[in-house]
């Protein structure tokens, strides 16, 4: 098992177009649920139905990291907003918190332990840039900002607001309970971001943090975290193949609230 400091975030990256090989995948149906066997034949695009089945499979593989259960052991429970939480009993499981994304070539989870921790990682090359609907995405703070920028930093602008905000929602666990236009993000000099809440909002803006990484050249993550949990701004990266091969790699922040 792998020891994850109080103090660390780790994230593993699998970059889900690379693995093709029949037999992995087999093996990969072996460790999930007939539940989860039974959603992954209801895609109906083959691109999606090995996505699922490569997510679930890094879930499963990447929480045996942590503590004694088997990857076919791990039990999940959700909120009312639909956010998963471990529902394991074991010591070591209860106190570990993950979230995961994904887009096309690429699947995040991140996970730490006893803090509040939302991921969300977009493909800037295969996605378009709903411009003509920032007003309505955005708060209106945001929308000037993207139509001050010169046309060719609109698109990168825009999913750096859009990661941001789902990062946040998914650490949170309210999902899209709370407007996207009652909370916004400010640029700020040296790479740096800070939130702002409407003040119809309970929360305290200052309980978060906030980071952004390009984990590759047409991939934006951001990075969630409670600045009161446990959680602080060690990060440890992995590129992993469930059931195979772990490469540490390093990232430094391009974007960051600390």
């Amino acid at each position: 098992m792998l020891l994850l400091d109080s103090q660390e975030i780790h994230l593993w990256l699998c970059f889900v177009d690379e693995l093709h090989e029949h037999q992995l995948l087999q093996r990969y149906r072996l460790l999930l649920t007939q539940q989860e066997l039974q959603t992954e034949q209801r895609y109906h695009f083959p691109k999606d139905r090995h996505r699922y089945l490569v997510t679930r499979a890094l879930v499963r593989t990447v929480l045996s990291r942590y503590a004694p259960v088997t990857p076919q052991q791990w039990t999940f429970a959700s909120n009312a907003h639909g956010k998963p939480a471990i529902a394991n009993r074991e010591p070591l499981a209860q106190g570990i918190t993950f979230n995961v994304s994904h887009t096309q070539g690429l699947i995040v989870i991140g996970v730490c332990r006893r803090a509040a921790l939302g991921v969300d990682v977009e493909n800037l090359r295969t996605r378009r840039a709903l411009l003509d609907a920032a007003d309505v995405v955005f708060s209106s703070e945001e929308a000037l900002a993207i139509a001050r920028l010169p046309t060719a930093l609109q698109h990168e602008r825009f999913f750096q607001y859009w990661t941001l905000k789902e990062a946040y929602l998914k650490a949170c666990g309210t999902g899209m309970s709370v407007p996207l236009t009652q909370f916004g993000f400010e640029f700020l000099p040296q790479d740096r971001v800070r939130l702002s809440l409407h003040v119809s909002l309970p929360q305290d803006a200052s309980r978060w943090r906030f980071w952004q990484f390009k984990p590759s050249p047409d991939h934006l993550l951001s990075v969630c975290a409670e600045h009161g949990g446990s959680c602080a701004s060690e990060f440890v990266f992995r590129k992993t193949i469930p059931l195979g091969a772990d490469e540490l790699l390093r990232f430094t922040p391009v974007l960051t609230s600390q």
